[in-house]
């Protein structure tokens, strides 16, 4: 084993600088028996690294190779299967678990030792080693453990010789030993002589370092000697340090006492400057002038001057009062009483602006000056920008009140708002009487009827006599209705385009006074009160839901949230506070639609165009502003009797019965449908939106179509075609004049169907003036049909040659003439003459004609070939008598 180590050293170790520590002849348990060798190796260089590498003889020489390795420290277990009995298996867990069967027990033993002492040295890691003896795993010994850092290379080496009896030798170990050897020739061959020299060599040696020794005694005592002498002066300086010290103990206590009287100076000093700023601090932000106060007691509220006092007071009690005092100042008697005097001043001003704003409101909202009788000529409402322009000067003093007495604050808000809605209420109802009237009739005939005295124009009559002016303003136009069958019995006389013009100035004018007056009020709340500058607000109209002890609002939400949260919570307040003031508006605004449809049900239409002219006004500026709320709401209203005038024209074409004795022509609602058109796309010319006016046209020419259709099938005296074609050329020209574009699609069908019914009748007329030669060339068609040779027709007993020159011979061309002149007079009798359709009728029949006659012709060349049967008449006859009857009509 010991040559087997020193080949293995000299050939795989030495080369990759590891050293061998321990050996053993392994192969794998039950297995087939492939011997190789487990060595323990460490590195020579620093940082020492411990492996454990499975070496086998190659099979192709006598050489070993390394085949594999493991690191000592992935190594987590070593089962040696029994301690008490010799086995020469074991196992070692490293990845996963190896299994080997040694040669001897005695190798197996002697390198799970080995690798017991590597892990104690090199790495001290928690090795499990199972069913090892005890006596394998002895402690290292102490002396190893207590040697110093510097010596720890002499150890190992002493160790690893012990674990090892074979030590190579180094390159110098070698030279000398070769040097010696060559000195001593016979070393080899008598080894005796070779030791009994090396042995007087070692003693000559000893003997020389001996005398070495005694040499350098002398030099020792004198060394010695200066020891002493060094010692004696260390006594002699550590004595004067001593006396040193002494001295500047003393010296300490005096700058001890200094520094102590220093450091009570300094709190003195720094107290005091504390002391000084506390009550400069409370001087300058918790005093009050002598001006100020005097402006919070007496100051005058009337004047521009005492309000900027007022304001400039008020804004330095805000900060006396919420100056942040700090811990301590409030058990202060002094600040005590400034804060006492801070509140009963606060008190007695919000009392005092309170009253003041009070009477304001109050006397503004009985003031009769400015009552509707100096705008009744131009039907305008009351301006109130000079009260806003006055009241705005209170701003500044209202949001320090409504920041200081929130009680007070909230009760002017209702004050402003009970006066207010009085005095709108007055002036908007005399308003709105007055645009009834006009509405209704001429203001001077509203002044005989019903009540207006005097230059004033004070209206008196009561509520009952504005609504029978509105029925007999109803019913004075009943001939005028706006419905589509009075439409197509009248054309849109003067009268009705001025009533209707008037009623849209009227109208508008309603909207253009009431949007102004609505903005200007709500712009006045908002600054006036101030809902839109500070952060939070309790409505003034409701009480706050929690408040804490100290007077302010208690809660955790986010400032970004609740400044989102307060501006959406003062929009709602402006808005309930303008539905409160102008609660009367939309009440007002739909009895005034109401009167307008009643008039002329196709108001709505302008009503429709204003309202939504104002609604889009409106949102531009402020979509969630009271006008624009109030204006949505009565455009609902509006839209409702807009839907309610068009199901009321269809449901009238649903209903319409036409005379059995006179022929049908134009229907009235189809004419009416073209005045409807005209009407509104006059209306709706600058009109933002028009979805509505869109819808309303396919309904109504959906329910003009179908009732055409419906009449035509009822028709008596006038044939189906011809109610079909002159209504549906009627509505086709219509459109096209128009150009309405969301009825391309109907336009293009009644196209369609006035061709086709056209068609429909010049076919059906014509069979009339030659009708047994229809039949009798219908009777041809019909045995060509059946399966007869064309060329054998003429041998049928009912349609040979002599049949045919007979049917021929009673169709003359004055019999023609005179059939033709016949049918254009009947033509004549069922058309009518609004729509011109005649010599359109009477040119397709002539083109019908012509081609009737090419066709039996051609029926005459192919199934009577070589007779020589021919019409009495030619295509230039036909053409002649068509002229000369249209000519002589």
């Amino acid at each position: 084993m010991t040559a087997i180590k020193h080949a293995l050293q000299r050939d795989i170790f030495t080369p990759n600088d590891e050293r061998l520590l321990g050996i053993v002849n392994v192969c794998k348990a039950g297995k087939k028996k492939k011997n190789c060798f487990l060595c323990a190796t460490v590195t020579t260089e620093r940082p020492v690294q411990v492996k454990v590498v499975k070496v086998k003889k190659s099979d192709k020489g006598d050489f070993y190779k390394r085949q594999q390795t493991w690191e000592l420290r992935d190594l987590t277990e070593v089962d040696a299967k029994d301690a008490s009995k010799e086995n020469p298996e074991f196992d070692l867990h490293f990845e996963k678990v190896y299994r080997w069967v040694a040669s001897s027990t005695a190798e197996k033993n002697s390198f799970i030792s080995c690798i017991w002492k590597l892990n104690q040295r090199y790495l001290r890691k928690k090795v499990e080693f199972v069913n090892v003896s005890s006596q394998l795993l002895e402690e290292l010994p102490k002396a190893e453990e207590s040697v110093p850092s510097g010596e720890s290379q002499s150890v190992a080496g002493g160790d690893e010789d012990a674990l090892d009896d074979y030590q190579e030798l180094s390159t110098r170990e070698e030279q000398d030993i070769e040097g010696m050897m060559e000195m001593c020739e016979y070393a080899v061959s008598n080894a005796e002589a070779f030791a009994e020299q090396l042995s007087r060599e070692l003693q000559v040696l000893d003997g020389a370092n001996i005398q070495s020794i005694m040499a350098s005694e002398k030099q020792v005592n004198i060394l010695m000697q200066l020891l002493d002498e060094a010692l004696g002066e260390v006594d002699t300086i550590e004595g004067k340090l001593s006396s040193y010290e002494e001295m500047l103990q003393s010296v300490k206590e005096q700058m001890d006492q200094i520094s102590q009287s220093n450091r009570l100076i300094q709190i003195s000093n720094t107290n005091n400057v504390k002391l000084l700023d506390e009550i400069q601090f409370l001087v300058n932000y918790m005093d009050l002038s002598k001006g100020h106060i005097r402006a919070l007691q007496e100051g005058d509220l009337t004047s521009p001057k005492g309000i900027e006092a007022c304001i400039n007071a008020s804004e330095a009690l805000s900060q006396c009062m919420n100056v942040a005092l700090r811990p301590g100042h409030g058990k202060l008697m002094a600040v005590t009483q400034q804060q006492l005097l801070f509140a009963e001043l606060r008190d007695t001003f919000a009392r005092r602006l309170t009253n003041h704003l009070n009477n304001v409101f109050v006397h503004q909202g009985h003031d009769q000056s400015s009552t509707l009788s100096q705008h009744t000529a131009e039907m305008s409402l009351p301006k109130h920008s000079p009260l806003h322009r006055d009241l705005l000067r209170y701003s500044k003093l209202m949001e320090w009140l409504k920041n200081t007495h929130r009680e007070k604050y909230e009760g002017l808000s209702r004050t402003y708002v009970d006066y207010m809605s009085r005095l709108y209420e007055r002036e908007i109802k005399d308003f709105f009487e007055v645009a009834k009237i006009k509405m209704a009739g001429t203001t001077k005939e509203a002044k005989g009827k019903f009540g207006l005295h005097g230059s004033s124009g004070k209206l008196t009559g009561s509520t009952s006599s504005l609504n029978k002016l509105t029925v007999q303003g109803a019913n004075s136009r009943r001939s005028q209705s706006s419905s589509l069958l009075d439409m197509g019995n009248m054309s849109a006389s003067d009268l009705d385009v001025a009533d209707r013009t008037k009623f849209d100035k009227i109208f508008e004018q309603v909207l253009s006074e009431l949007e102004p007056l609505c903005l200007a009020e709500q712009d006045f709340i908002s600054k006036f009160f101030k809902l839109q500058q500070h952060p939070t607000v309790t409505p003034p109209l409701a009480q706050p839901e929690t408040e804490d002890t100290d007077g302010g609002t208690q809660s955790r939400i986010p400032p970004q949230a609740e400044h989102r949260q307060s501006l959406s919570s003062e929009k709602d307040l402006v808005r309930l506070m303008m539905n409160k003031i102008f609660q009367s508006i939309e009440t007002e605004l739909n009895s005034l639609i109401a009167l307008g449809d009643k008039i002329d049900s196709f108001n709505s239409l302008y009503m429709l165009v204003k309202m939504s002219h104002h609604v889009w006004t409106a949102e531009n500026v402020d979509p969630a502003s009271y006008l624009s709320t109030t204006l949505g709401n009565v455009l609902v209203t509006v839209k409702r009797n807009f839907d309610k005038c068009i199901s009321g024209q269809i449901r009238q074409m649903e209903e319409v019965k036409i005379s059995k004795k006179s022929k049908v022509g134009i229907l009235l609602f189809v004419a009416g449908f073209e005045e409807f058109a005209e009407l509104a796309e006059t209306i709706f010319r600058v009109a933002e939106r028009r979805g509505d006016l869109d819808k309303a046209y396919v309904k109504l020419i959906r329910a003009v179509f179908m009732n055409v259709e419906k009449v035509a099938n009822e028709s008596q005296k006038t044939p189906r075609d011809v109610v079909m074609m002159e209504n549906f050329h009627h509505i086709f020209s219509t459109l096209s004049r128009l150009k309405i574009s969301c009825l391309e699609a109907e336009r293009r069908e009644a196209k369609h169907k006035y061709t086709d019914h056209l068609q429909s009748y010049v076919i059906n007329s014509l069979g009339q003036p030659l009708e047994k030669l229809n039949h009798f060339f219908e009777g041809v068609e019909a045995r060509v049909a059946q399966g007869v040779r064309e060329e054998e027709v003429s041998y049928q007993l009912a349609f040979n040659k002599q049949e045919l020159r007979k049917v021929i011979k009673e169709y003359p061309g004055k019999e023609v003439k005179k059939g033709l002149d016949n049918l254009y007079k009947k033509v004549d009798k069922h058309l009518c003459e609004e729509e011109s359709l005649l010599q359109v009728v009477w040119h397709s029949m002539q083109d019908e004609f012509i081609r009737q006659y090419k066709h039996f012709e051609d029926l005459i060349g192919r199934c009577y070939p070589g007779s020589g049967i021919t019409m009495e008449f030619t295509i230039g006859d036909m053409l002649e008598y068509f002229s000369s009857i249209a000519q002589s009509h």
